[in-house]
């Protein structure tokens, strides 16, 4: 009764990674919000039917650029490759359900001596030809576990390179719309340095009339050449984005700046954006697939593990022709065979085999927290995005009356002071406030921009196997 009751308990034990690796789909500690924390009018809780996301900025160039991305960039190359070798690694596996075949053959000429005994001189040959086989049967699911976990590893690495692709369509348009922003920022400065110095004439026919004293003069210029001076900042800023876009393109920098010369405006994009439900990111965003895949590998690592306690089952045979004369070696007498099932059972290693168990069970355990861990990331970077989004809007509606009201403010004072009703520091003031106002509003388009970018990655939009 003893012997039963221990009989079963170990069934029990090595059967249970199985069943594991079968309901490996509630790997969620918790269960997703219905809705998002951020609800407005700039959302709506339907996903895009086109992944292709950059394509709503009606830019394109920009659908150039992520285009010859897609096909030259080297880290979307070295995905594939690793999805060449997750596959390599499968094929190894399933190599294990087949038998092994060798063939060995030789032939043998043997001469002794008649001078150490007293047996005269012999001359002895012998030649043989055999075709070996080897089977492993899979009884117990050892060689079936790891071949199951190589498949799960072999998609991971297929929903890794989607992850790529995601976050290269995201890398490229933010690329793109910094550098965009610095241009725009740029065409700011040049625009009122030409406003600036215009008030600086203006200062000084004055002050060759005698209207006003010569401080005026070196205010205007010290406010000009002050906004002149972060003109190189700029330069060097698109310069430095222009060579990210070449790395991303798999280009020198050369090459995209002869692109890249002719300079656009930022993209107008103010509209409700589709995002969902928290849901949909497990079906969605591929490194939560990826994180999956990863899961199922482990548990299927884990059964193998158990499945090693069991013992091994292998059929051996050979067959093939010996004869002492290569003339009859394919005479039926010179056939030779054999068959030999045989049994191996290593169920004692010194503690060996616990440890892999134990092993197997702890990276499964790290796979599944890893999984829950990035399933929480994502519903942060998507609400974040949301939040960042939704506010850039309210910034820039508030900063283009700003901006209005910084042009008014800025004609008003510089009509009074050619009239002699107000002092030159209006003036100067309302220049200064007027740059900065102009300045903010293009920032504020462009982290928008960023913004909704960001979002879309969040959400695993920009690509997927079907695209």
């Amino acid at each position: 009764m003893r012997l039963r009751t221990w009989y079963y308990a170990v069934l029990c034990f090595l059967m249970s990674p199985l069943v594991y690796a079968q309901n490996g789909q509630k790997y969620l500690e918790r269960s997703l919000p219905e809705t998002w924390q951020e609800s407005s009018n700039d959302f709506q809780q339907t996903l895009p039917i086109d992944d292709h996301w950059w394509k709503n900025f009606n830019d394109p160039l920009l659908d150039s650029l992520i285009a010859v991305a897609i096909q030259q960039n080297y880290s979307v190359q070295m995905a594939a490759d690793r999805i060449a070798m997750a596959k390599a690694n499968l094929r190894i596996q399933q190599g294990s359900y087949s038998p092994t075949f060798g063939l060995n053959a030789g032939w043998n000429r043997q001469q002794s001596s008649g001078n150490t005994s007293s047996l005269p001189q012999t001359i002895t040959q012998y030649a043989d030809a055999t075709l070996d086989m080897n089977w492993e049967i899979d009884v117990f699911g050892s060689i079936r576990n790891r071949v199951k976990a190589q498949k799960e590893n072999f998609a991971a690495s297929k929903e890794e390179y989607n992850a790529v692709m995601v976050s290269l369509c995201a890398q490229v348009a933010s690329a793109y719309i910094n550098m965009r922003e610095l241009q725009q920022e740029l065409n700011v400065v040049n625009k009122n340095c030409q406003s600036q110095l215009a008030v600086v004439k203006i200062t000084e026919k004055r002050y060759e009339t005698g209207l006003v004293s010569k401080l005026d003069v070196a205010q205007a210029l010290s406010v000009y050449y002050d906004t002149k001076a972060s003109i190189p900042m700029l330069e060097a800023g698109i310069i430095q984005y222009t060579n990210s876009l070449g790395v991303l393109m798999g280009l020198y920098p050369w090459d995209v700046k002869k692109i890249m010369q002719t300079q656009h405006p930022l993209p107008e994009y103010i509209e409700p954006v589709g995002i969902g439900i928290p849901a949909n990111l497990l079906l969605r965003r591929p490194d939560i697939r990826s994180a999956e895949r990863q899961v199922n590998a482990q548990a299927a690592s884990l059964g193998a593990s158990k499945s090693d306690w069991w013992p091994q089952i292998f059929v051996k045979g050979s067959i093939g022709f010996a004869s002492h004369d290569i003339d009859k070696i394919a005479n039926h007498n010179s056939l030779t065979y054999e068959i030999a099932p045989t049994l191996t059972w290593n169920f004692f290693q010194g503690n060996k085999l616990r440890q892999a168990t134990k092993l197997a069970k702890a990276q499964l355990d790290e796979s599944i927290r890893q999984f829950n861990e990035t399933v929480l990331t994502s519903i942060q970077e998507v609400d974040n995005a949301m939040s960042a989004y939704k506010n850039s809007i309210k910034q820039i509606v508030a900063l283009r009356e700003v901006v209005n009201q910084g042009k008014e403010t800025l004609a008003l004072s510089l009509d009074l002071y050619k009239q002699g009703l107000t002092p030159f520091q209006n003036v100067l003031d309302a220049q200064r406030s007027l740059l900065s106002y102009e300045n903010e509003l293009t920032k504020a388009k462009g982290s928008s921009l960023l913004s909704l970018i960001q979002l879309y990655q969040a959400l695993g939009g920009g690509w997927n196997e079907n695209n």
